[in-house]
């Protein structure tokens, strides 16, 4: 009767033990944890990312992200929960939704209206005469001396 118990219980052990070694998971390693942590700013340290902050509460925010990705989160529910958190600042690039979109596409929509101008201007510059180039037909007997045009007259007659 031992030799079936322990027949029973090496059985169970050896059909059991693979089911807990394969759903065990094991822990996050530190480039998992590093990845996202490198899209994420320290919320006490100004511009400084968190995956290179050295302060105790970065310490602390990377082991919560650890636990994080063992829990099953993914990148945008771990970012989501630091945004709750600690607001938009934290992450190191902005969200393309809401207000933040207006301030990706401004800088476009900035760059179009200037090339627009330039090309309004050229194209005004192109049209228009330069004013300098351009005299109006003045007096022609003031610019000329009567005895210089009574020479030139005289010549004229001559040559023909």
């Amino acid at each position: 009767m031992k030799r079936g118990a322990l027949s029973i219980l090496a059985a169970g052990i050896l059909v059991l033990l693979p089911q807990t070694l394969l759903g065990q998971e094991s822990a996050p390693s530190d480039d998992q944890v590093n990845e996202i942590a490198s899209d994420l700013y320290c919320p006490v340290c100004p511009n400084t990312p968190l995956d290179v902050c050295e302060t105790l509460a970065c310490s602390e925010w990377r082991e919560q992200i650890r636990e994080q990705i063992a829990a099953g989160m993914s990148e945008s529910e771990i970012a989501d929960y630091f945004v709750e958190q600690y607001g938009e600042r934290v992450l190191a690039k902005p969200r393309t939704s809401g207000f933040t979109l207006v301030l990706w596409l401004l800088p476009v929509v900035g760059i179009g209206f200037g090339v627009l101008a330039l090309a309004g201007v050229l194209r005004k510059w192109r049209r228009e005469p330069d004013a300098e180039a351009v005299v109006a037909p003045q007096d022609q007997e003031g610019s000329v001396s009567a005895e210089a045009r009574q020479r030139i007259e005289e010549e004229l007659r001559n040559l023909s």
